[in-house]
């Protein structure tokens, strides 16, 4: 099996060379990154296998490059690992909100990178990323202030859902509810609306709980 290409952006050079060394140990090649602007001319010229990512850097901070990495041509699927030193759990929301596909605190060691980039390297991950939103016929409740308005889910990934509900309009800020099957679980979370077209929305998840994003990660890797 081919070397994984992993780009590596830490703007800190000390935790840059840790990182480095503990991936080549695991057999990858590592492209290692200091500055952030950098990383976004070799977000859109190569294609990687994955992309670590720390959060707080100048200029141009992980989470921009997060979401350069999923408006990317070369990279649009590639699987995104947060590494940070940050626990909040809005810092989790948002960088799965913007395409992140893990999250990992640091310190990092081997017993962390080794099994997941292992998952990875599995063909059936390929397949999955590929087709990071999958179809979920469901019921939704969707809260606008005062105003409820009601209709239904057409699909889901894990940063957001494709629905179809009379009323709401592009840039809202809304607060959802709406039941994952197998098993049957409540989902509370909140999102704003990105885009709209044929009666229908595209809504980008930007609260949700810890248990809830396991949900449906999980939902999505299923089907």
């Amino acid at each position: 099996m081919p070397a994984l290409r992993l780009l590596v952006v830490e703007d800190d050079a000390t935790s840059l060379e840790l990182m480095t060394e503990l991936l080549e140990q695991l057999k990858a090649e590592v492209h290692p990154v200091v500055d952030s602007q950098e990383a976004t001319s070799l977000i859109e010229r190569d294609r990687f296998d994955v992309i670590f990512l720390d959060l707080t850097m100048p200029i141009v901070s992980g989470f921009e490059l997060a979401k350069l990495v999923r408006e990317s041509s070369c990279n649009k699927a590639t699987p995104i690992v947060i590494i940070t030193g940050r626990d909040e759990q809005d810092t989790m929301h948002l960088s799965f909100s913007l395409g992140a596909t893990y999250f990992l605190q640091k310190p990092v060691d081997t017993q962390k990178l080794g099994p997941l980039l292992k998952k990875i390297q599995e063909p059936s991950f390929e397949n999955r990323r590929l087709r990071s939103r999958v179809p979920l016929n469901a019921d939704v409740t969707c809260a606008l202030g005062d105003r409820v308005l009601n209709g239904l889910i057409w699909n889901i990934s894990q940063g957001g859902i494709q629905l179809e509900v009379a009323g709401l309009e592009l840039g809202s800020t809304v607060r959802i509810s709406f039941i994952l099957p197998q098993p049957a679980t409540v989902i509370r979370a909140q999102g704003v609306v990105a885009w709209e077209r044929g009666g229908r929305q595209g809504l980008y998840f930007t609260e949700m709980s810890v248990e809830n994003q396991e949900m449906v990660r999980a939902y999505v890797l299923r089907n």
